[in-house]
């Protein structure tokens, strides 16, 4: 197995850097620096410009996806960042997670795992794949609105980054163009445990797990299955091929307890490395 993945290593050298694990947890500490990141807020909104500012600098087309959205406490002005690295196939691959954090009046809650490790995957991945020449476009998409603006998850009070812009790609044609989406979510975890999510696409879904597993990570993607209400559920009620890659395992989910000591760069590296491979794989 260790020659195995060493000569994925020297191939994916060949095509750009190697995602850092490292790296990926500084991407992880600035997010979390600004606070409490709920929609609205002005930490959501500094945030939302420092990742802007990131995809400029990785040589990226910057789209700022701004809507309003309805919530149970009137009109929020949302918008998710989409970084395009274009390709030449007409084809699209697109990964995605969340930048907010849960509201919670009166605590300070910084989602470290639950919103700033997939922020920091992102920001990661923008990075190896700078300057490249792509196959297929990539879009690295951060969402702002996934969580509940009230204390439970209800109805459609969740997913309004998502579910707005599966809405504008159904209509735009998109949907017919993206080969596989692939949502990230609470990856940082220590204890790094990702069970297949059963409500997305089965092709994209294997890809990920026997990617995972010729890595050498199998211990990490498990077979154990799990339905989940993510980000990914919009595109895939709309005729994508979109999975959830989320470990739900996580003691501190909502707790002010879910800080930056909680996340491992190790736990980073895993997922970015396999996204980072099927991205490759999926462009062949």
């Amino acid at each position: 197995m260790r020659i195995f993945v060493s000569a994925i290593l020297v191939a994916a050298s060949c095509f750009g850097a190697n995602f850092s694990g490292a790296s990926a947890l500084e991407f992880a500490k600035k997010a979390v620096a600004f606070g409490p990141r709920p929609p609205g807020s002005e930490a959501n909104k500094k945030l939302a410009a420092y990742i802007a500012s990131q995809v400029k600098a990785d040589g990226a087309e910057l789209i700022e996806d701004a809507f309003t959205a309805r919530t149970p406490k009137g009109e929020i002005a949302m918008r998710n960042i989409i970084a395009k690295f274009p390709g030449k196939s007409g084809r699209a691959i697109v990964i995605t997670g969340h930048f907010d954090t849960k509201l919670f009046p009166g605590r300070k809650f910084v989602g470290a795992n639950d919103g700033g490790s997939s922020t920091a995957v992102l920001l990661e991945l923008g990075r190896v794949m700078a300057h490249q020449p792509r196959v297929d476009d990539l879009y690295l998409v951060w969402f702002d609105g996934e969580e509940a603006i009230r204390e439970e998850w209800e109805g459609e009070d969740n997913l309004y980054g998502s579910r707005h812009l599966a809405e504008r790609w159904r209509k735009d044609g998109t949907v017919g163009r993206v080969k596989a989406l692939i949502n990230v979510d609470m990856i940082g975890d220590r204890h790094l445990n990702i069970k297949r999510e059963m409500q997305g696409n089965a092709r994209v879904r294997d890809l990920v797990w026997q990617t995972a597993a010729k890595l050498g990570y199998q211990a990490y993607f498990t077979d154990e299955s799990i339905n989940e209400e993510d980000d990914h559920m919009p595109f895939v009620k709309m005729g994508f091929p979109a999975i959830d890659v989320i470990d739900v395992d996580y003691d501190p989910w909502h707790k002010d307890e879910d800080t930056i000591d909680k996340i491992s760069a190790q736990s980073l590296k895993i997922v970015g490395t396999v996204m980072q491979e099927v991205i490759h794989r999926l462009e062949q």
